[in-house]
C-alpha cells in the first residue's frame, strides 16, 4: 500500500495570492485533484459509485503543514500515497514539490458514506480490491 501516485499541475494565476504565492488553501484543492486521478488511474469512477453503489467519498479530516512556497508558472508534482486503509475510510499522505523542494505536507481522511443518508458505509468490495492493489 505504500505505492507512490504522481500526478502534476501548473500553477496558475488563480491560483495565487496578492503576494505572487500559491494561497494556502489551494494545496487542498490540488491534493483533492491529485487524489481524483489517483481514482481514476485505479479504474475507480466516482460516478460509478455513486449510481451503482449508492456510497461516495467524504473528506473527514485534514492536516496540513506548509514548508516552501510555490509562485505562478510553476510545475508542481503532487504526490499521494496511502497511509491506512479501513473498512469505511481511507488515510493518505500527501505532498506537493516543486523540483527538489518540498513545499506542503497533508493528511487526508476520507469516508466513504451512503448517499441518501450521508452515513458511514463499507467501501464496496470492488473497490476496495483495486484500491488495495
Amino acid at each position: 500500500m505504500a505505492k507512490e501516485f504522481n500526478w502534476f499541475v501548473r500553477v496558475y494565476y488563480e491560483d495565487t495570492d496578492a503576494g505572487g504565492i500559491v494561497f494556502y488553501a489551494n494545496y487542498l484543492k490540488f491534493f483533492e485533484r491529485a487524489r481524483t486521478e489517483w481514482l481514476r488511474a485505479a479504474g475507480i469512477s466516482q460516478q460509478i459509485m455513486t449510481t451503482q453503489h449508492q456510497v461516495m467519498f467524504v473528506v473527514k479530516g485534514t492536516a496540513v503543514e506548509y514548508h516552501a512556497p510555490a509562485r505562478l508558472d510553476d510545475e508542481l508534482k503532487l504526490t499521494v500515497v496511502v497511509e491506512r486503509l479501513g473498512r469505511a475510510s481511507v488515510q493518505f499522505v500527501q505532498e506537493a514539490w516543486c523540483g527538489d523542494r518540498l513545499l506542503a505536507t497533508g493528511t487526508i481522511k476520507v469516508g466513504c458514506v451512503g448517499t441518501a443518508s450521508v452515513r458511514p458505509s463499507a467501501i464496496p468490495a470492488e473497490v476496495l480490491a483495486k484500491l488495495s492493489e
